[in-house]
């Protein structure tokens, strides 16, 4: 069977409803996965205090100047000891350690920000560390928190 032709009109109504019935079948699937969710989730201050405490943890490793202490080869490190241990470094040497343990820093985002050649921060960074092993072996006993 041939189709009569249809006048443009014809056509731009024809588009129109398609585009139409489109957006209301999208309306549709939106309203029903807002319900579907809705029934899944619960708002934070629907919570009792037992399952809110239950979404997050604490670290505990430092709590505070006589916080918890972790052994190391049979000594006792703290982190007093520890702070004490990064204050002996010399201030360029403390910069770098903390840039890269603390900060995440690469050697060379650390040498762009410092205007140092890379090379010395890989060497200030080994030498601190170096620096800080023989301080914590020969502190590590002689401190009580």
């Amino acid at each position: 069977m041939i189709e009569p032709d249809r006048t443009e009109w014809q056509v731009r109504c024809a588009f129109n409803a398609f585009c139409k019935r489109i957006l209301k079948n999208e309306a549709i699937n939106i309203y029903n996965e807002r319900q579907q969710r809705l029934t899944k989730e619960m708002t934070f201050s629907d919570l009792t205090p037992q399952e809110a405490n239950q979404l997050y943890t604490l670290d505990k490793q430092y709590t505070g100047e006589d916080g918890e202490c972790f052994q190391v080869a049979g000594k006792k490190i703290t982190p007093k000891l520890l702070t004490k241990a990064l204050r002996t470094l010399p201030i360029e040497k403390r910069k770098t350690v903390l840039l890269y343990y603390f900060f995440d820093k690469s050697d060379v985002e650390i040498a762009e920000l410092l205007e140092i050649p890379r090379s010395t921060v890989q060497y200030r960074r080994t030498s601190s560390f170096k620096w800080l092993k023989r301080f914590l072996e020969e502190h590590a006993d002689d401190w009580d928190n």
